[in-house]
């Protein structure tokens, strides 16, 4: 079944604007991040041509294949990496990448800070806050949070915003409000959380930046992979 992707983008758009007006707690602008990881190149033109121009990926290669194939659009597109990082992959990373949303360890900000010095870059750059502190997710617990921004801060890195992915099982209005709270804390203007499945309620408790994949591009087919 074909996925009609220039509808989708404004359906959430307007799921947006709806959520951002009826709430006191909202950001005046909210990024729609279309996330297309899985997804190929021709999804991305299509969103492209429909007018968008924010996309996350999760993993570096993907993106920087997928990225490389669209030639000269690139340099209109605003692009996110929104999955774990590792720190061999921090070269790779900061060339590809126009914002890296998942900082969560001293051992990666040394090695990203080493690159983006290297490349003369200046990559935005948030962190990663395990908010339902599990143990099995990436991120920083919110105990070591300072910390970690006092280390960017030192590498003078481009630190901007928090962002988090909220329990499965828990409530994500607790998590939202608790990232606000901490981003509001620490004196950083961007807050990415909510996905397909509760963007609207993100957007409620004061997101900056929503990542949504499949509420545009459709359902994944990870069996391609390998």
């Amino acid at each position: 079944m074909s996925v009609d992707i220039a509808n989708n983008l404004k359906n959430i758009r307007d799921q947006i604007e709806s959520s951002r007006v009826e709430s006191l707690m909202a950001s005046e602008n909210v990024s729609l991040i279309a996330v297309s990881k899985t997804k190929p190149v021709e999804d991305v033109l299509s969103a492209y041509e429909a007018g968008h121009r924010v996309f996350g990926e999760n993993k570096v290669q993907e993106a920087q294949k997928k990225f490389k194939d669209i030639g000269p659009k690139r340099d209109a597109i605003e692009l996110h990496l929104i999955g774990p990082l590792q720190t061999n992959k921090a070269k790779e990373a900061v060339e590809t990448f126009d914002v890296i949303q998942t900082v969560d360890r001293p051992k990666l900000v040394n090695a990203l800070s080493k690159e983006i010095k290297k490349q003369g870059k200046s990559p935005e750059l948030y962190i990663q806050v395990n908010t339902g502190e599990e143990p099995q997710k990436a991120g920083v617990l919110p105990s070591g949070l300072k910390d970690l921004i006092a280390l960017c801060h030192e590498q003078n890195l481009r630190i901007t915003g928090l962002m988090c992915i909220p329990p499965v099982d828990e409530e994500p209005s607790l998590h939202f409000s608790f990232l606000s709270k901490l981003a509001k804390e620490n004196g950083l203007p961007n807050l990415s959380m909510g996905m397909s499945s509760d963007f609207d309620l993100a957007v409620r408790f004061g997101a900056t930046h929503v990542r949504v994949g499949s509420g545009i591009f459709g359902t994944r087919d990870y069996s391609n992979l390998g």
